[in-house]
């Protein structure tokens, strides 16, 4: 089994631990947001080490939409280019724990359909897009 690593961010850190010590009883909004969030477990693309991240929960039919909008930032988070290179992952959704493979989505009209699902379930997904002028990364996680 790879190392992990834990965030570096000390709020996502917490975020993690909290969800994954509770069993998924716990932590399972962002950030006291009253949101839900999944924790995605993906490999690291430069390390090879398990890496945990804390993502809204935008479900799709069996599916989770992941959005790569690092808050309207100018680059991608990490965690982007951890799914290309690496596209199995676990994905904790409270108290349910499911591998999965994201795809990501680039083309119309899937994407605007995913989109339009994560912009509801979180709002300032709009926002961060129009204080950027990159287009912010959507993927598909699907069952295995």
């Amino acid at each position: 089994m790879p190392d992990y690593i834990p965030p570096a961010l000390d709020w996502v850190r917490e975020q993690v631990e909290l969800y994954e010590k509770s069993g998924g009883t716990e932590g399972t909004t962002l950030r006291d947001s009253g949101l839900p969030c999944i924790i995605v477990t993906h490999m690291g693309n430069k390390t090879g080490a398990v890496r945990k991240i804390p993502v809204m929960r935008v479900k799709v039919g069996q599916g989770y939409v992941l959005v790569g909008s690092y808050g309207g930032r100018p680059k991608d988070p990490v965690w982007v280019h951890n799914l290309r290179a690496n596209p199995d992952v676990t994905i904790r959704d409270r108290t349910e724990v499911t591998k999965m493979r994201v795809r990501e989505v680039e083309a119309d009209p899937e994407r605007k359909r995913l989109w339009d699902a994560a912009a509801a379930a979180y709002p300032p997904y709009t926002e961060y897009q129009a204080k950027t002028e990159r287009r912010i990364p959507v993927f598909i996680a699907e069952p295995v």
